[in-house]
């Protein structure tokens, strides 16, 4: 089976290569499982060099990876270079805050003198080896947000990448290997989505993370619980972005198109539904509509490109398939919706803006995974919070208003793993990431993503 790299901003294939074999993928999994035995003995302290080591040499990478993602799923050089800047503060946040955040727990004696124990602890223990089947629109990222905690806790991990993103998936591997870590403890596994099973009913393999749709998510899950085995899902999102009439609407408009466009609009915390209040819903609308019209489609190499292509040629024909359903049912089209004219090779798509969403169109229910926006306008408070939950995911939110009651509204009322006010949709090393509803369980990051693969174990000792 051949794997193939093609720059979605040309349609020409730059890479193939062969997927592993099943010899090779069992001597994998035997290495995976056997430095699992060693490594999770070894101390937090050399863990976090090997792991800051990793940092600096992506750090040193920087550029060529950066080039690398850009030319395998298309998103703009600039935004490439900052997410391997990121992939580096995340591995150093967990180099140096790791053994702090697993420290042993002690309940208070006073806690527990009623169940005959002289003392308690809370141990947190690596699970062993653990499968990460990664998306493609943030190859780095996706990873290292996985990868960092489980190496810091002690686990090791196996990596199944998108399809399409091998080059970025091979150099992973050789990064981890580049800094040290012992053979096996990281490896890529350069194989097609119907080996996931296979590796995930393996006895070695004591959990999986996934990022990803949500048939990929429904899929994993089920194997996984009938292997009776640890999932972390983050699935897609539909996040709402909120405006009330005490926002600042110019600047709110202004940040609302960088949300939506982020990573060439294929995100799953990008906003996507723009819910805006009567009272500032038409100065928002033109404002936003312009901002998004002026915007620059081209070349992601090029660094003055606002939106580059879209990744594959099959997620332009789903995005395109979602507007004209919405347009034959009655949407108003405020720019775009339509492939970029003066690019007739790669898979543009114009910046788009839609607006007269009714729930009988797709768009309100699933995800536009690209540089699509949905404007709703919504007369208070009450049918704002409506329209926002009125969706099968839950990652997260943006809201825009200054009045502590509204706020207090949304905190209490949002059905999402996030909530911002002011400001778009961040992930940090050290704010917990992940959804609610379909948009999956688990979370990843801060001290709440490095426990998921931990055996959280009791220690009790007689009085």
């Amino acid at each position: 089976m051949a794997i193939a790299s093609v720059n979605p901003a040309t349609g020409e294939t730059l890479k193939t290569f062969e997927a592993i074999g099943p010899e090779e993928l069992e001597n994998r999994l035997a290495a995976a499982h056997a430095t699992f035995r060693t490594y999770r003995t070894s101390a937090f302290s050399e863990r976090s060099r090997l792991l800051k080591r990793a940092a600096s040499l992506l750090e040193e990478d920087q550029e060529d990876i950066a080039r690398t993602m850009t030319s395998e799923m298309g998103k703009p050089l600039v935004a490439a270079r900052a997410e391997a800047a990121k992939c580096v503060k995340a591995m150093r946040w967990y180099a140096d805050h790791a053994e702090e955040l697993l420290a042993d727990e002690h309940p208070s004696d006073a806690d527990v003198k009623d169940s005959g124990a002289s003392g308690v602890t809370v141990r947190y223990r690596p699970l062993g080896v653990v499968l990460a089947v990664m998306p493609w629109n943030f190859p780095l990222w996706q990873v290292v947000r996985f990868a960092a905690p489980a190496l810091m806790a002690g686990n090791t991990g196996l990596l199944k990448h998108a399809s399409n993103v091998p080059q970025t998936a091979l150099y992973l591997g050789d990064l981890f290997h580049r800094a040290g870590f012992p053979d096996g403890c990281f490896q890529t596994l350069l194989v097609g989505a119907g080996a996931i099973e296979g590796v995930l009913r393996d006895p070695r393999v004591a959990a999986a993370t996934l990022t990803g749709s949500e048939p990929a998510g429904r899929s994993v899950a089920a194997i996984a619980g009938d292997e009776v085995k640890k999932t972390v899902l983050e699935l897609g999102g539909s996040d709402p972005y909120v405006v009330m009439p005490s926002a600042d609407v110019d600047r709110a408009a202004r940040v609302a198109v960088t949300a939506r466009v982020q990573n060439n609009g294929q995100s799953c915390i990008a906003a996507k539904r723009f819910i805006i209040h009567e009272d500032v819903h038409d100065t928002f609308a033109e404002r936003f509509t312009a901002r998004m019209e002026a915007l620059s489609v081209g070349d992601p190499m090029d660094e003055s490109t606002d939106v580059g292509p879209l990744a594959t040629e099959q997620g332009r024909a789903d995005l395109e398939e979602l507007v004209d359903d919405a347009v034959r049912r009655g949407a108003q089209v405020l720019c775009g919706a339509g492939r970029s004219g003066d690019r007739p090779a790669g898979w543009y798509y114009l910046p788009t803006v839609l607006t007269g969403i009714t729930p009988e169109m797709r768009i309100h229910h699933e995800e536009a995974f690209g540089p699509v926006a949905t404007v709703y306008r919504v007369s208070g408070l009450d049918e704002a919070v409506s329209v926002a939950n009125d969706s099968p995911f839950g990652l997260s939110s943006n809201v825009w208003t200054r009045d502590a009651g509204d706020m207090e509204r949304f905190v209490q009322d949002m059905e999402a793993g996030g909530i911002f006010f002011n400001g778009m949709t961040a992930s940090h090393p050290a704010m917990p990431f992940g959804g609610a509803k379909r948009s999956g369980y688990g979370r990843e990051l801060s001290d709440h993503g490095i426990k998921e693969f931990c055996n959280i174990t009791t220690v009790w000792t007689a009085a």
